[in-house]
């Protein structure tokens, strides 16, 4: 299986999509685009993805965009290990659990809209931090609640891994870009810790990247 992912070390997506991939142990070839400096506005990769945005996944002619969609997709052709339960209610759950990264508290401190605040706002350094600072919580808080409610067992929807996992510890991936400290938030905590134990997610952090180890050795 011919697979390349369009990807950038920072990206919380591409993380998502990353882990995904080495879960289900399928080899792939990732593509950097370097979103920070605009490579994503280039006629090439405009080409690739019309949003302009990562992760993108190449599988022969199929070019699909959107990390839960991606996942969703692998799920489909390589069903084992299962990653979304075939349970119609345990599935929406695992859904809704990826949904408070993906569709709430991530989209608030992706690039582009830090930009946005900066050129329409004029947002300073320490405004723009405290900004993604605020959102990142609010997404941790959220989770805190959750696995509150149904508590890990060991992993967010019982014995295996998944979903809801990844996008936990994608969450948490942001609050090490904060260094923030997660005291506060114990369930999150203990499940991003049994997560970040298998190399799966572990090869898969954005610091464990070439390109953050070629940023910091600039």
């Amino acid at each position: 299986m011919n697979l390349q992912l369009y990807g950038f070390w920072r990206s919380i997506a591409s993380f998502r999509v990353r882990v995904a991939l080495k879960l289900k142990d399928l080899p792939f070839e990732e593509i950097p685009v370097d979103i920070l400096s605009g490579e994503q506005f280039k006629p090439d990769y405009d080409a690739v993805n019309a949003e302009r945005v990562v992760p993108t996944l190449v599988h022969g002619e199929h070019r699909l965009f959107q990390s839960l969609a991606i996942i969703e997709y692998l799920d489909d052709i390589v069903p084992e290990p299962r990653l979304l339960p075939a349970d119609p209610v345990d599935r929406a759950y695992a859904r809704s659990l990826a949904l408070v990264t993906i569709a709430d508290a991530h989209p608030l401190v992706t690039p582009r809209v830090r930009n946005h605040l900066v050129e329409m706002f004029g947002a300073d350094a320490p405004t723009i931090g405290a900004w993604a600072t605020h959102w990142t919580i609010e997404g941790l808080a959220t989770y805190e609640r959750l696995l509150a409610r149904r508590p890990p067992a060991p992993f967010a929807l019982g014995q295996q891994v998944g979903l809801a996992d990844i996008s936990v510890a994608g969450q948490v991936v942001g609050a090490h870009f904060l260094k923030l400290d997660l005291a506060s938030f114990p369930a999150v905590r203990r499940l991003a810790d049994l997560c970040f134990a298998m190399p799966a997610f572990a090869t898969s952090h954005p610091f464990e990247q070439p390109g953050h180890k070629a940023a910091t050795s600039r």
